[in-house]
């Protein structure tokens, strides 16, 4: 077995579905916490808007929960802002949000053009290039970016989206059309900038979306997205997602970060030889109401069924206390 010799490379050999020397504990999405904040002196919303605060933050989760990526996105509305959707940029206690929604009432899908040169995704950029000088060498760096599905939510409202998939498909087609370009430009100027892969997060999860609503509407594009961004990717979608990790499968990603409420004996079968798994420690539950031994409990359990990277299942609530984060670097060699 090759000695694994930084974190990234212990990661990145995960990712792309070989053996490291021990398990690689990875953060695709938030990690950001009220106390992290505290640590590094560093609060929203200066975290979401200015790139230094950006970049301290994203480090805190190596330097101090010795995780073995960055990851400097932690809201969900950096695009959409930019846009032209309002947005509420949220506090140290509350993440961001959009509070209007473009999209909504109209057939009329248009966008500032210029807005890859928005000051929401100009800071994600700077943020990743500082990231890249200071930590390129040693830890992945994680970029983010909302797929057509889950820009549509927040563009056109999610209440009407879903309904516009069933009762004006074409219209919900066209929205997804408009925007799919928007997550691949910002995807290829991520990697630009400096990231070493992907996160697509893209919320046509189960309980919301079939999976056959999916397959016909969301598979093509998001073939078309990794095909275009030709980037290493990895997909976040929430929830419960059985019905269809065959289909993310399909679509070329090349790792899937999944939910504990996924089967994960299920989801490790599905997805050997196919797509790494990176996740699925809860977060409600474990994380931010578990004690230590239930976090290294599940840990613990998500090693041995065959997790290729461990992580939270999602973004984690900003109350989690550091301590049980810390937990799964601590886990990932015992």
């Amino acid at each position: 077995m090759i000695r694994d010799t930084s974190p990234k490379r212990r990661f990145l050999r995960a990712f792309f579905g070989g053996k490291p020397g021990r398990m690689p504990v990875g953060n695709v999405v938030s990690i950001a916490t009220l106390e992290l904040q505290h640590t590094a002196a560093t609060f929203f919303p200066y975290a979401h808007t200015k790139a230094s605060e950006m970049a301290t933050l994203a480090s805190a989760g190596h330097w101090h929960l010795h995780y073995d990526t960055v990851a400097p996105v932690f809201s969900v509305v950096q695009e959409v802002a930019a846009l032209g959707a309002e947005v509420d940029w949220g506090g140290p206690t509350m993440m961001p949000s959009a509070r209007a929604h473009p999209f909504s009432g109209t057939d009329r899908f248009a966008f500032p053009a210029r807005w890859i040169e928005a000051q929401p995704i100009t800071v994600v950029l700077e943020a990743i290039r500082i990231l890249r000088r200071h930590l390129g060498d040693r830890v992945v760096i994680v970029g983010k970016v909302m797929g057509p599905w889950s820009l549509s939510y927040h563009m056109m409202g999610t209440e009407e989206f879903l309904i516009s998939t069933l009762a004006d498909p074409d219209r919900a087609r066209r929205s997804l059309d408009a925007l799919k370009g928007v997550t691949i430009a910002f995807a290829k100027a991520q990697m630009q900038a400096g990231a070493d892969v992907i996160c697509l997060a893209d919320h046509a999860t189960g309980g919301m979306v079939s999976p056959l609503m999916y397959r016909d509407m969301l598979l093509p594009l998001h073939k078309e997205i990794i095909a275009e961004a030709a980037c290493p990717m990895v997909l976040h979608c929430c929830g419960n997602t059985d019905d269809r990790i065959a289909y993310f499968a399909e679509a070329g990603f090349d790792a899937y970060h999944f939910e504990s409420q996924v089967n994960l004996e299920r989801a490790v079968e599905m997805c050997r030889g196919r797509m790494a798994l990176i996740g699925n420690i809860n977060n409600p539950s474990v994380l931010l109401n578990g004690t230590e031994e239930d976090v290294r409990a599940a840990c613990l359990r998500a090693i041995d069924a065959g997790v290729d990277i461990l992580a939270p299942e999602c973004a984690v609530p900003l109350t989690t206390p550091t301590r049980n984060l810390k937990i799964l670097a601590e886990a990932a060699v015992a």
